[in-house]
């Protein structure tokens, strides 16, 4: 069994309910907040490929290289296999992204067996893959299949949102965050939401953007 999968606005709103309900601090959160975001998008080869071609570069750069992958008609896996080299350079990316996306296309990745497979195992089978990290790894299990109960601990604007919203002496260790996140389980990805919201809650209330 997968466990609880978030198809719509509703389940985010039980998994926001059910937060306020056994933390405090989270019911003091939403109502700075507001309703939580869906987030969801599409699952498949596609959305680990964004993945890999926005890592570590700015939202325009990885706009920009993307449109250029789809004007060379190079986001399917077959693709990506035919293609050279100077054919991915040409599009943007970098060396090491170039052996990441190929990596990717070559992996045989059954992203339909993934959709029935444990949060575990997903994230167990995508990190296997050169260039797809934990991180990645987690957002794509939260968001691209939907699963209620993953975390992404090592995400640096989760453990900020965590220091301020439970007065904590510095950002909480992936491990210890992790620890402190099972707390919060069935709805950990819930509890991301929401971090992640409050985040931008504490950030604008700095005068900074994000």
């Amino acid at each position: 069994m997968v466990g609880r999968i978030i198809t719509c606005d509703a389940c985010v709103a039980e998994g926001a309910a059910y937060l306020a309900r056994i933390e405090p601090r989270f019911a003091q959160a939403l109502q700075q907040t507001g309703t939580l975001p869906l987030r969801l998008k599409a699952d498949g080869f596609e959305a680990l490929l964004n993945a890999i071609v926005s890592q570590q570069i700015s939202v325009a750069a990885a706009a920009s290289i993307w449109k250029r992958l789809e004007m060379a008609q190079l986001i399917m896996p077959a693709d990506v296999r035919r293609a050279s080299a100077d054919d991915l350079r040409s599009c943007g990316l970098s060396r090491p992204k170039i052996k990441y996306v190929k990596s990717l296309a070559e992996s045989g990745l059954d992203y339909t067996a993934l959709q029935e497979t444990q949060t575990k195992q997903v994230i167990a089978q995508l990190i296997e893959i050169k260039g797809i990290g934990t991180w990645t790894s987690e957002i794509y299990a939260m968001f691209s299949l939907g699963r209620a109960d993953v975390f992404a601990a090592g995400d640096l604007a989760l453990q900020e949102a965590a220091k301020v919203l439970f007065d904590l002496d510095a950002r909480p260790s992936e491990k210890d965050f992790n620890l402190m996140a099972q707390a919060w389980s069935p709805w950990r990805a819930v509890a991301a939401r929401l971090l992640w919201a409050y985040y931008r809650v504490i950030k604008d209330r700095e005068g900074i953007r994000t």
